[in-house]
């Protein structure tokens, strides 16, 4: 094997190695986030480790190498194939035919005969990753072949749920993007698992997932029976109960579902997550994945309660912003210069939309916000404001997807000023016009251009010298919070019908996802 490695010190996430490799642009590179956050799933059933592959970019790596590994799993249930860090490792096409293959087929290609890496004997799968019917990276299903295994019940009913979710990746069934905010606190494999056949009767049960069914208060065997029912008679509330169950009965139908929590009548707690099955768009069942949780829970409900916790101060920060906005338009109505209202309502505006930001952040779990949603609020807010005296109307073409808290209020900010800013002064005496928000994600940048065809920049204007309040708050939020980089140009007739002026927006994601 001619693999050649790289050494990548400074880069430490997939969001940062896809940013170096590849051009994918942003919905690609959160589905292949979205595999990341659930193949360990696919590991532990497959016993094998899995490996992310990326055909690298022409021209962004001039040293060679066809396809870049950003991503490795191995298996809690197996001996790993690799014991030494993979991520960094470049092949070309000789190398590892079957990547390409899989790319090309749009199906999983397996070797006929054993690879041997380092002595040891592994077979290799390429098991193509598809998204909105474009393959943009490969899984390299490697099995360490060392130590035969004696097929048993298990191992036979592992292999053919990650056979059929293998397929389900191919198809870009799998995994769905609904049901990935709680992959890291669900059951494990290990914890317990159960498959049912498509009419939701179980076929297989491991040992912990009866076990976890046994301290439930189910006396007998599993097989056999019809899980939902079962389920909803063991389980102490009747609200969750009847959750519970339909969480089954929606995986049978195809439905992503989410981790669910219940106690059971006996005082056990039980985690469940059900995944739908199906291969090539066929109904095959469900996986319904238990844990026993009864002796954790006392330290789970500590950790609810410190994020219960930052939510309510979020909300109370929210409560007293508001507060503070409430007092400045108060003020505003009673002072006589107009200079001074202005003043006031910006301010007023300028609080309000931080306000927002906590709003969102005291219903998040995980310090995210949808700025799509946020922003949905935050401008009609401010076009309000600034078109009293103007006829612009605002649109938005793009999507800003989820960012982290530590980008949302500062970028909020920055926006809200620079469509106030168009709206408010490129368009004088009452004249029509548009303002255009146009957003552009990838793994690595956020690019966000706010155009207008309004009258231009003044002659001799320059950025770094402007002395106005809120282009000096853009450039310090965006060089100090958001550590990216802003430019302001006018337009030419020949960019839109009547010139006009386009802000340009660059931050960079790769180290904060």
């Amino acid at each position: 094997m001619t693999a050649r490695f790289w050494l990548y010190w400074l880069v430490s996430t997939l969001a940062d190695l896809l940013a170096e490799n590849t051009k994918l642009p942003g919905e690609a590179a959160d589905h292949l986030q979205t595999v990341v956050a659930e193949w360990q799933l696919l590991a532990d059933l497959s016993f094998a480790d899995f490996l992310l592959w990326v055909p690298v970019a022409e021209g962004l790596h001039p040293d060679g190498g066809d396809f870049v590994c950003v991503a490795h799993a191995r298996p809690t249930t197996a001996p790993t194939a690799h014991p030494e860090d993979v991520v960094g490792t470049r092949f070309v096409v000789d190398d590892h035919s079957q990547l390409a293959k899989a790319m090309r087929e749009v199906k999983v290609c397996r070797e006929e005969d054993p690879h041997w890496y380092r002595d040891v004997p592994m077979r290799r799968e390429a098991v193509p990753v598809t998204h909105d019917k474009t393959v943009i990276a490969v899984l390299s299903r490697e099995t360490n072949l060392a130590q035969p295994r004696v097929p048993s019940p298990l191992e036979i009913a592992y292999l053919g749920s990650a056979g059929d979710l293998c397929q389900m990746i191919v198809d870009g069934t799998f995994p769905s993007r609904d049901n990935t905010t709680d992959t890291h606190t669900s059951p494990r494999v290990g914890d317990g698992l159960i498959r049912l056949d498509p009419s939701g009767t179980v076929v297989f049960a491991s040992p912990n997932g009866l076990s976890a069914y046994h301290r439930m208060g189910h006396e007998s065997d599993l097989v056999g029976t019809r899980l939902a029912p079962l389920t909803r008679s063991l389980i102490r509330d009747p609200f969750d109960a009847t959750e519970v169950s339909h969480r089954i009965i929606d995986a049978l139908d195809g439905k992503p579902g989410t981790r669910a929590e219940a106690d059971s009548r006996r005082g056990a707690v039980v985690l469940f997550r059900a995944l739908p099955l199906r291969p090539a768009g066929q109904p095959a069942g469900a996986l319904v994945l238990v844990r026993d949780v009864t002796e954790v829970k006392r330290r789970d409900r500590a950790l609810l309660s410190k994020d219960a916790t930052i939510r309510e101060i979020h909300h109370r920060v929210k409560n007293n912003l508001q507060t503070v906005a409430a007092l400045l338009r108060l003020q505003s109505r009673r002072t006589s210069s107009e200079e001074a209202r202005l003043a006031l309502g910006e301010s007023v505006r300028r609080v309000a939309s931080i306000a927002m930001v906590h709003e969102a952040l005291s219903t998040s779990v995980d310090e995210r916000v949808d700025l799509d949603k946020l922003l949905d609020n935050v401008l009609p807010m401010v076009g309000e404001v600034a078109t009293a005296e103007s006829q612009a109307s605002l649109s938005r073409t793009g999507s800003f997807g989820v960012v982290v808290a530590e980008i949302a209020t500062p970028l909020v900010m920055v926006l809200a000023e620079l469509v106030q800013n168009a709206i408010g002064h490129a368009f004088p005496d009452s004249r029509p016009g548009k303002v255009e928000l146009i957003v552009e994600r990838s793994a690595r940048w956020l690019d966000v251009v706010v155009r207008d065809n309004g009258r231009g920049l003044p002659s001799g204007f320059s950025l770094e010298r402007s002395d106005g309040l809120g282009l000096q708050i853009v450039r310090t939020l965006v060089e100090s919070e958001l550590r990216g980089s802003l430019s302001l140009r006018g337009l030419r007739g020949d960019d839109l019908a009547r010139g006009g002026t386009e802000a340009a927006l660059r931050i960079p994601l790769s180290r904060r996802l």
